[in-house]
């Protein structure tokens, strides 16, 4: 036992512990806080494909040099610097765009923005906001196309639009659709409880799966669907149906109920929230607590 005891202390003497200082902290938090946001703007741009794209070529270049192809790896370390010319050029939109808006964040609002927000992604208003103005466009049979944000980012498409920045309700989603108006053409785009942006060209889905009596709108919301998981409502200017694509499928012919259901979806609510609510007892008059499906 002593001879254990004299062998742990001969280890623990030889452990070299370094002293820590507050700007040891200080460094560290701030390689971390610069690291996950390059990492979140890689995510939410181009940058993301490239990337993946980037990966398969280093596993092609590692398989290379594991063969011994030395052709292969005499041509890598000239054209490396081609490349990171290319990838800057490639990506200059979303670089100036996040230069942008760095000088334009407010870093404490977003500190404290950071909480998860009661309403969830957005408010049970707004889901009504939505549901009210497509089933009074649908009446008039109004052609409309609402992109709703989820996890991925939707500014690059937001960028084909024009800026809006408006907080959402029926008549104004009414009134950027209506017929004969500046905005009508194109997508709306949807982020939290506000509108962001209007006239946004959307890619048009490829698959052969779909309709053949569907026309472009309903192509653009499925095509979003496919390479973002945003939710899209769509109300048909032929028939005034109300339809919704989401994740590269499209489900038709929503009445009010199954819509706002389907919103509900991504909202990102708390589960208490979604489990049950008060409501006053028709009988007694007494509150009680309301679970819901």
């Amino acid at each position: 036992m002593d001879q254990l005891n004299t062998w742990i202390g001969v280890y623990l003497a030889r452990l070299h512990m370094p002293t820590i200082r507050w700007n040891d902290i200080a460094e560290i938090a701030i390689l971390t806080f610069v690291a996950y946001h390059i990492l979140v703007w890689i995510k939410n741009t181009r940058a993301w494909a490239l990337l993946k794209g980037v990966i398969v070529i280093l596993i092609f270049i590692i398989i290379a040099a594991f063969c011994k192809m030395n052709t292969i790896l005499w041509i890598v370390p000239n054209i490396i610097s081609i490349a990171a010319t290319a990838f800057v050029v490639v990506l200059q939109p979303e670089l100036r765009s996040a230069l942008e808006e760095l000088g334009r964040k407010n870093f404490l609002a977003t500190f404290l923005d950071a909480n998860k927000r009661e309403d969830g992604r957005f408010s049970d208003r707004t889901i009504g906001e939505i549901v009210k103005a497509a089933f009074e466009m649908g009446k008039v049979k109004t052609g409309a196309l609402i992109v709703i944000e989820h996890e991925q980012s939707l500014k690059e498409y937001e960028r084909t639009g024009i800026d809006v920045d408006g907080i959402i309700s029926s008549q104004l989603l009414i009134n950027i659709f209506e017929h004969n108006t500046p905005l009508h053409d194109g997508a709306v785009i949807v982020r939290g409880n506000r509108i962001v942006s209007a006239t946004c060209y959307l890619p048009l889905s490829d698959n052969m799966a779909l309709s053949k009596d569907l026309g472009t709108r309903h192509r653009a919301g499925v095509g979003i669907s496919e390479v973002t998981d945003s939710l899209t409502v769509i109300v048909s200017e032929e028939t005034g149906k109300i339809s919704v694509a989401y994740g590269g499928e499209l489900e038709r012919n929503l009445d009010a109920a199954r819509l706002r259901e389907r919103l509900q979806e991504i909202q990102d609510k708390p589960i208490e929230d979604k489990k049950r609510k008060l409501f006053k007892s028709k009988a007694g008059g007494k509150a009680g607590i309301k679970y819901e499906k």
